[in-house]
């Protein structure tokens, strides 16, 4: 699958602070909204961009999945990623320009892009929520920070149930106000037990308690899910 033929696509480069504005990602982020048919599933997992691409092969994102699919068999789920590239569907995470891009909007200081991604980017959840009302049982989003801002409108705004997590008394045990980026990263276990939790509590099941080491790195290497370190 191709959404945008290469001698279609912008010269305009993908790593600047003005990728939310950018042509292609506003065509590609379209086409989803629009074109794109979503597999009918007992659940909707939303999960945050990740630096590394493609996202399913980021440090994050398998951590993020031994969560989810240690509940859930892949046949169950659809895995939803948001954030710097609007709205992409996990399967489609290959494609230009989800795979192409480098800018890391958490690092971003424009207030007025921040602003204008929370508006956009709510608006794109709460017309995806909607195109997909009956595609999915249950929805659960784990974010922070401004993708949890723009998911929150999309809640509101389209009236459609979405868990996020981690909890705000979770969230509110780890905020460090001298940091760079205060909530801390999405890979701290007590994090990723509320995400299991959440999962849990729509399947009837006991949670898992054997959360992957996500504070763990391997020698010197940063998680890509830390990216506010970088």
């Amino acid at each position: 699958m191709t959404i945008i033929p290469e001698d279609e696509r912008s010269s305009l480069p993908l790593d600047t602070d003005e990728i939310i504005y950018h042509p292609d990602m506003l065509r590609a982020n379209e086409w989803i909204l629009s074109k794109y048919e979503a597999p009918v599933r007992d659940f909707c997992i939303f999960v945050p961009c990740a630096k590394k691409k493609p996202y399913h092969e980021s440090p994050s994102h398998k951590i993020f999945d031994k969560v989810i699919f240690g509940m859930l068999m892949p046949e169950q789920v659809h895995v939803v990623v948001f954030g710097t590239c609007g709205i992409t569907p996990r399967e489609l995470d290959t494609e230009y320009p989800f795979m192409d891009y480098h800018f890391m909007l958490g690092k971003c200081n424009v207030a007025k892009i921040k602003r204008d991604f929370i508006k956009m980017e709510s608006e794109r959840l709460s017309q995806y929520l909607i195109k997909t009302r009956e595609h999915y049982k249950h929805r659960i989003a784990y974010c922070i920070g401004d993708f949890r801002k723009a998911m929150e409108l999309a809640v509101e705004m389209s009236g459609i149930e979405v868990i996020i997590v981690p909890k705000e008394e979770t969230i509110n045990t780890h905020v460090q106000p001298d940091k760079k980026f205060i909530y801390g990263s999405l890979n701290q276990s007590t994090y990723l037990q509320d995400f299991s939790d959440a999962i849990a509590s729509k399947t009837g099941r006991q949670a898992s308690r054997d959360i992957p080491a996500g504070n763990e790195r391997a020698g010197n290497a940063v998680n890509d899910n830390e990216w506010y370190l970088f």
